[in-house]
């Protein structure tokens, strides 16, 4: 699935712009993701996992919980860094990003909107 079209909503961009300003290498560190995911979209056993507590009804919802920042020198995929992702089920070629954050200032995704973007 190499013809998978990547968005990244409007909060998500304004969030990444703010963390690209600490962690220098985050451009490339998405690129990098991305091509992850055109190979497993679906997410990766133990880096990205399903979201499946959000009662979706129009598509799925993952979590990145090992992002590697290359900034980080030494944490590799443990950076703290989450980012959330999801495709609705009458789009399946476009991901959503929805979401990125590091873990010290927030502890858990915005459910509501993970919701906001997939289901509505």
């Amino acid at each position: 699935m190499n013809d998978i079209e990547f968005i990244l909503v409007d909060e998500f961009q304004k969030e990444f712009e703010k963390l690209k300003k600490k962690f220098l290498t985050l451009d490339e560190d998405l690129e990098t993701l991305k091509t992850a995911l055109r190979a497993y979209p679906t997410g990766i056993p133990n880096k990205i996992f399903p979201i499946s507590d959000l009662g979706l009804i129009k598509g799925k919802a993952f979590k990145v919980k090992k992002f590697r920042c290359k900034y980080l020198k030494g944490k590799g995929s443990n950076s703290g860094i989450r980012i959330t992702y999801g495709f609705k089920n009458n789009k399946p070629n476009v991901i959503y990003f929805i979401e990125i954050y590091f873990k010290a200032d927030d502890a858990n995704e915005d459910k509501e909107r993970i919701k906001q973007y997939i289901d509505e």
